[in-house]
């Protein structure tokens, strides 16, 4: 027998949306058990009395290693945003800055529960890097722009990444390719991009109608939208994960069922960008799997999952006037096994039962917030906060233990990330 792990007591979140209490062993990287787990040898026995046990929180979309340019750019729509202020600072990007971003990006989900990540950016060795040392699971793409001068060196670090990297880190790492939207890829390059997909077996990771004016764009240019361009150009023959389709009209959901693409929705971050809404129960209700990304931390401030949940429960609420759009126990599917399914990890996390990996989050129930418990998966939705995650557990090893980082030295990492952000976004260290 391997390294073995025993959680008592647990109230556990299951599948179907049920709180039930059980006992959990793990032994090695997989649930083995749910029930009494009676002649369990435990080399560690964890008493989570009080305590909720769910799936890891699954963050469906993130540009992890922005983290540095969190609080520099607010209050700004996207393009503006993104040509003025974001873009630029990028350009003094280090292989190294990149490594601490992604890093501290880590520690902040851990601490807030995510055990599983996708995240699209550039320098991903650096990433994989950050994700092999911290233990947290990942779904990483080089992210590539084919109006950019280094184009063509994108598609070779994009291939040379997934050779090199997927099914890494023992099996945590999994590689997708990574082009960044239509308005910055042009068909003749998205078809080399869905040519390499094909050749390497690769999924891919995409933009997708986040603003109105994105869309308008490409219908004036290339007479459709881009749901129906990236069909055409047999993008979502490959498997994909699209962000944000935030405008997607009727006859665009009916392509993104027929072609089984997963959405990773965004709520916080269009909410701050100004992007829009994204018409979620009508693709939930057409079948289409959604899950939930937080984006990137410039973008949204913060990468908390279990605040992005608690939008995505709300935010659906008010813009429909319908409760029963995104209840509590759809919202928290989407957190976790619908956020697994997007990102083609559906067999290998997403839920606690045996033979899963062992993915695991609990959460302590003792505050004031946790009472009176009519209704845990409710107070899980609109009481939980961050400061509620006690352990998180990734592949069978203790992440967080007792609220402090096992695997990652928080005091260096936080006066790294400052200093290098200063520095990139030409700010003085006495500011």
């Amino acid at each position: 027998m391997g390294n073995t792990l025993l959680l008592k007591n647990a109230d556990i979140l299951s599948a179907s949306g049920t709180v039930t209490p059980a006992n959990i062993s793990i032994t090695d990287t997989v649930i083995t058990e749910i029930g009494e787990c009676d002649g369990f040898r435990a080399d560690k026995i964890i008493d989570c009395t009080d305590k909720l046990a769910i799936p890891g929180l699954i963050n469906a979309h993130t540009h992890a290693a922005m983290t540095l340019f969190r609080s520099y750019a607010d209050d700004m729509l996207l393009m503006d945003w993104l040509e003025n202020k974001i873009w630029p600072a990028e350009a003094n990007l280090t292989a190294e800055d990149i490594y601490y971003g992604s890093l501290l990006a880590i520690a902040e989900m851990i601490k807030t529960g995510t055990t599983t990540f996708a995240d699209m950016y550039f320098e991903m060795p650096h990433v994989a890097q950050a994700v092999s040392e911290s233990g947290i699971r990942a779904v990483l793409s080089r992210g590539m722009a084919g109006v950019s001068p280094n184009a063509e060196q994108a598609l070779t670090e994009s291939e040379s990444f997934f050779r090199q990297y997927h099914n890494a880190a023992d099996g945590r790492i999994t590689v997708m390719l990574g082009p960044h939207a239509p308005y910055t890829c042009p068909p003749e390059y998205l078809k080399r991009v869905v040519g390499l997909a094909q050749r390497l077996g690769a999924e891919i990771h995409i933009h997708l109608s986040e603003t109105a004016g994105e869309v308008e764009n490409c219908i004036q240019q290339y007479g459709q939208s881009p749901i129906a361009l990236m069909a055409d150009l047999g993008l979502f023959e490959c498997g994909t994960l699209a962000a944000h389709c935030v405008h997607v009209s009727p006859e665009d959901i009916h392509i993104m069922q027929q072609k089984q693409v997963r959405v990773a929705h965004n709520p916080g971050s269009n909410m701050k960008l100004a992007s829009g809404i994204a018409p979620v129960s009508q693709m939930l209700k057409a079948g289409i799997c959604v899950g939930l990304g937080t984006d990137g931390a410039a973008s949204n401030n913060n990468l908390d999952m279990l605040e992005e949940l608690r939008l995505a429960a709300l935010l659906h609420k008010v813009n429909l006037q319908d409760p029963l759009v995104i209840p509590a126990k759809e919202a928290c599917r989407m957190a976790t096994h619908y956020g697994a399914r997007a990102l083609g990890l559906e067999k290998t996390t997403g839920v606690i039962a045996p033979g899963y990996k062992a993915d695991i989050v609990l959460l302590d129930m003792k505050a004031p917030h946790w009472y009176p418990r009519h209704d845990q998966v409710s107070l899980l939705t609109y009481s939980a906060s961050s400061g509620d995650v006690h352990t998180v557990i990734v592949n069978g090893k203790i992440l967080l233990d007792n609220r402090t980082l096992t695997t990652i030295d928080e005091e260096r990492l936080v006066h790294e990330a400052h200093h290098r952000s200063m520095r990139l976004t030409g700010k003085s260290l006495l500011q």
